[in-house]
């Protein structure tokens, strides 16, 4: 499993990015999707997670009615518009599935792409 961001940038507070994800590799369209986003001095956080087939998708409160995340089953692509950003968005941006193991859930993750938001 290889996954690559693109999209990231520099913007203005109340501007829009759509950040991109390219899945390589199984079984694309049997697993759900995950952005997470990690700032400076932080933790890596959940923001939007969808489901295999996109039917169900749960997002963090601070970036609900703002963000929203879509999958294509045929591209093996994974997406997530942002609208109104704010600088509080500012992070890097991973892409990120599961599998499971005989050990448990194994974490696939992009190398990021940075979203710097300011004025």
């Amino acid at each position: 499993v290889k996954l690559v961001e693109s999209g990231g940038g520099s913007v203005q507070p109340g501007g829009s990015l759509r950040l991109s994800c390219a899945f390589s590799g199984f079984s694309f369209s049997n697993y759900a999707m995950s952005w997470y986003r990690q700032a400076p001095g932080k933790e890596r956080e959940l923001v939007a997670r969808i489901s295999s087939t996109g039917g169900s998708i749960n997002y963090a409160d601070s970036v609900k009615g703002r963000f929203t995340i879509s999958r294509d089953n045929v591209k093996n692509m994974v997406y997530l518009q942002m609208n109104s950003l704010k600088p509080e968005d500012t992070a890097v941006y991973y892409c990120n599935t599961q599998r499971p193991r005989s050990t448990g859930l194994y974490d696939y993750w992009g190398q990021g792409t940075q979203v710097t938001v300011s004025s």
